[in-house]
């Protein structure tokens, strides 16, 4: 039976499709209006692909579903208001994307055979994460810029973009014509958007998501003084308006004319022919991308021959003679499942966001870093959120931006702990830090082999011959779980660790006894106290002549001592108050560690002595030798003068030097230096 007419006629979509497409063009509008208007994207790039994705599928599917205002017929998103209108002369085209080899392939398929050759020449350059303006130039004169805005219709940027200073203002050179727009991307350099942040979290400002954003925030202040201060960048990559008469043959040969003009052009830029070569070049920039000062989220081919762009010509949207190639995406939208909390080796405390596994950058993620509680406040992060999380190459994924709006009724603010996970000792703060710290540095587990490191130190206990391979193998074999525990250990249980026997094992614990008669600031220094170093050790030793006051001190009675500070003081007082800290040190004076009492010291032999310090010294750092001098009674300068009564030399000595001999002052090295402190001090 032959077929009906009713049965040629082709039947409506499905209604699902139908409403599938106007949820997806709703969705992808409002993201749009996020992106390019309010620079406050919600979704992650990855997540908004996938969304145009299915709806281009859909409308190929059922292309009486297209209609002229569907974003896969538009560019961007309507201009801002804050900013007057500007009507592209030349539309601003975006880029089709491909996010594979084969889709690549098929592209470079597509234009062969369009243009009848067996292969085709290509540039190829990093495709930057950004912000596209057009420039409009008269007479060799910036006169007009303004954003892609909807293609059609951006916003007039001009100011802003007169402030960024790789964009000429005036063209070098010559033979450019009177009138032609040129085309490329506003970006903000990784290391700009690092110090911008820096200096926006300083004075308590808002701080960007990432790079991009940076960039189109800074473009879009109504004040362009603003602008002016932000760290910008321009690359040129192309052109709108243009004579065709002065167009030369290759888009290469155009780009290169216009860096003589006094345009910046990507250095990453290069030609290359079929698509193995295209391939290649992906392969090369995806493996320098971390390594690059700018964000790059792929890489884009442009047919190099203009006669052969202009015979591809366009779709509604983009051009057929350029694709962009994406890398795997750095960030993707997922789940916060719980915040549990890390402590590092110093004793940090850094909260960590436990997610549901995630895809990012070809990696499966399941834990990012929530960097400090600060960041937990000021990203109001909590359990339940939506996040958008960050993987750049080997870097510990991050929560970037939280997204409020898909935040669950039932959440609570994320409070910072009052005492450690791991051991249970006070978490104290510094006065204008953001971290915060365990204070059981001598048990918590989590320090234990940090603690161990500095205690067997030169400086400290001096126990030779007990190294980061053998603290590790002590540890993992349970031989010792403090440091107290180092003064139980016998030759046979340390003789069958890897690498030991049992001349080693005799001579370590020969070591460990030999290191029970120390000093007292030795001793000092060698608990870990944070903010103790040599000097204050000595310095404490030789006020309180014991360790009983000095766990009993209070912090006003610790700050009344010269050059101890109220963070100084903080750290003791909290130290001390630790019970298992304490038993820590009685097990270490029961096993023998003692010490002579110092000898009470009033006298102030550098009273009136003047120094002056040059170079590096490698045994303390410059405040320590100041501290040293002037716990003496003397005095520091920092310049050479006919008053200067010492010049200590480090490494690397200025021109101080030179007054020094020239003024017949009296110079000592580090040793000499070192020796002439010791003199006056008694053990």
């Amino acid at each position: 039976m032959a077929p009906s007419a009713q049965g040629l006629v082709s039947m409506s979509p499905p209604e699902s499709a139908a409403q599938r497409v106007e949820a997806l063009r709703r969705e992808i509008e409002h993201h749009n209006y996020r992106y390019y208007v309010l620079d406050q994207p919600v979704v992650s790039d990855a997540e908004y692909d996938a969304l145009m994705a299915e709806l281009k599928a859909l409308e190929t599917g059922h292309p009486e579903l297209i209609t002229p205002d569907s974003p896969t017929q538009r560019i961007g998103a309507p201009p801002s208001e804050a900013f007057a209108p500007i009507r592209h002369e030349v539309p601003m085209l975006s880029l089709d994307n491909v996010f594979s080899d084969t889709e690549l392939l098929d592209f470079d398929r597509r234009v062969r055979e369009h243009l009848g050759v067996d292969r085709a020449e290509y540039t190829a350059e990093p495709k930057l994460d950004g912000l596209a303006v057009s420039i409009l130039y008269q007479h060799g004169r910036l006169t007009r810029a303004a954003t892609r805005g909807d293609g059609t219709t951006g916003e007039d940027v001009t100011a802003n973009v007169k402030t960024i200073r790789s964009i000429p203002l005036r063209l070098q050179g010559s033979a450019w014509p009177d009138r032609f727009e040129l085309r490329g991307e506003i970006f903000m350099p990784i290391e700009g958007f690092k110090q911008l942040n820096a200096w926006a979290l300083r004075h308590d400002q808002k701080v960007f998501a990432n790079p991009r954003n940076a960039a189109a925030g800074s473009l879009r202040q109504l004040d362009p003084k603003v602008t002016a201060r932000r760290p910008l960048d321009f690359f040129c990559y192309g052109w709108g308006l243009f004579p065709a008469d002065r167009l030369p043959e290759a888009q290469a040969e155009l780009l290169a004319r216009l860096q003589d003009w006094g345009f910046p052009v990507c250095p990453e830029l290069t030609v290359v022919e079929g698509a193995e070569e295209c391939l290649d070049y992906h392969r090369s920039i995806l493996a320098k991308r971390e390594s690059l000062p700018y964000e790059t989220d792929g890489v884009v081919y442009k047919v190099n021959r203009i006669a052969a762009q202009q015979r591809l010509g366009f779709t509604a949207r983009a051009p057929r003679w350029a694709i962009a190639h994406k890398f795997p995406a750095h960030e993707a939208t997922t789940e916060i499942q719980a915040i549990e909390v890390q402590v590092g080796r110093t004793g940090v405390l850094t909260p960590v966001a436990k997610l549901e596994p995630v895809q990012v950058g070809g990696v499966t993620v399941s834990s990012a870093s929530l960097h400090n509680y600060e960041e937990v406040k000021r990203k109001d992060a909590r359990v339940g959120d939506t996040v958008i999380v960050r993987r750049a190459g080997d870097v510990i994924p991050e929560v970037v931006t939280v997204i409020a709006e898909k935040r669950p009724a039932e959440t609570s603010p994320i409070q910072p702990p009052g005492r450690c996970p791991i051991c249970g000792a006070e978490v104290v703060t510094d006065p204008g830090e953001t971290l915060i710290r365990c204070s059981g540095g001598l048990f918590c587990p989590a320090q234990l082999k940090a603690a161990i490191k500095h205690f067997a130190s030169r400086r400290a206990m001096d126990i030779d011959g007990l190294g980061d391979k053998l603290i590790d193998q002590l540890l993992e074999k349970g031989l010792i779980e403090d440091v107290a525990d180092l003064y139980d250990l016998t030759e046979e249980p340390v003789a069958q660790l890897e690498r030991m026997g049992s001349k080693s094992a005799r001579n370590l614990i020969q070591a460990l006894e030999k290191s029970k008669q120390t000093t007292l600031p030795r001793f000092l220094y060698a608990l870990g106290i944070r903010e103790v170093g040599e000097v204050t050790a000595q310095t404490l030793a030789q006020h309180f002549r014991g360790l009983e006051p000095l766990i009993k001190a209070d912090q006003e009675t610790l700050e009344q001592i010269a050059n101890i500070g109220p963070v100084v003081a903080n750290h003791i007082v909290a130290f001390f108050r630790q019970p298992h800290n304490r038993q820590v040190i009685e097990r270490l004076r029961d096993a023998g560690i003692e010490w002579e009492t110092p000898e009470e010291n009033h006298s102030r032999p550098l009273a009136d002595k003047t120094f002056v310090l040059t170079g590096a010294l490698a045994s303390m750092t410059r405040d320590e030798a100041k501290t040293r001098i002037e716990a003496l009674g003397g005095k520091t300068s920092g310049s050479v003068s006919k008053n200067t009564d010492y010049l200590i030399v480090g490494e690397d000595p200025g021109s101080k030097l030179d007054k020094a001999r020239r003024l017949e002052i009296a110079v000592m090295n580090e040793e000499a230096f070192l020796a002439f402190l010791n003199q006056f001090v008694t053990p």
